[in-house]
């Protein structure tokens, strides 16, 4: 069931889902929007212009308020807010429409686990073929929430709990076999 903002703003007056900074005109009638923080994040080049999934991969970083996103450029960002989800909640992250209609596509995994606490990082990427200036503050995206029919028996507890600031791809730490099936 996706909540109404009548249930989020009593699930925030009780303290069961944390989200903060909060202003009032960011909880809309099914969903919270999200504002962009002001950090960035870029995959280093490497001279092999490979990127190995079982290898930490390095990224530059920086903090500004105001990013210059070029044509085709990919770029991780943050959300100015921290979240603290309940146990038995999730949620859809969404890019704006008013947003995507520009060229600008903002995607993360599209899912927040229930216990999950920290800033969200954005994949953003600019289609356009002219550069797109990102500052801290503008709204965009929204945050839709959904009960869960129970509390999570596993919580996540993962490798991104508790991030500051765009962070870079994990996936290096999940272990899984490489090349093959299992022996």
């Amino acid at each position: 069931m996706i909540l109404s903002d009548g249930t989020i703003r009593a699930l925030l007056a009780q303290g069961a889902l944390s989200i903060s900074p909060l202003e009032e005109e960011q909880i809309q009638p099914a969903s919270v929007d999200i504002r962009l923080g002001n950090t960035y994040s870029m995959i280093e080049d490497s001279c092999r212009g490979i990127v190995h999934l079982d290898r930490e991969i390095a990224y530059t970083t920086i903090e500004t308020d105001s990013y210059l996103l070029l044509p085709g450029q990919f770029v991780l960002a943050t959300t100015m807010e921290y979240f603290k989800l309940p146990d038995d909640l999730t949620a859809f992250v969404e890019g704006r429409s008013s947003i995507g209609r520009l060229g600008l596509f903002i995607q993360n995994a599209g899912w927040v686990d229930p216990g999950f606490e920290g800033e969200i990082t954005l994949e953003l990427f600019n289609a356009s073929r002219c550069a797109i200036e990102l500052n801290a503050g503008r709204r965009v995206g929204q945050l839709v929430f959904a009960r869960m029919d129970r509390r999570a028996q596993a919580p996540y507890a993962g490798k991104y709990q508790g991030q500051r600031g765009a962070t870079g791809s994990r996936i290096f730490r999940d272990g899984e076999l490489q090349g093959g099936s299992a022996q």
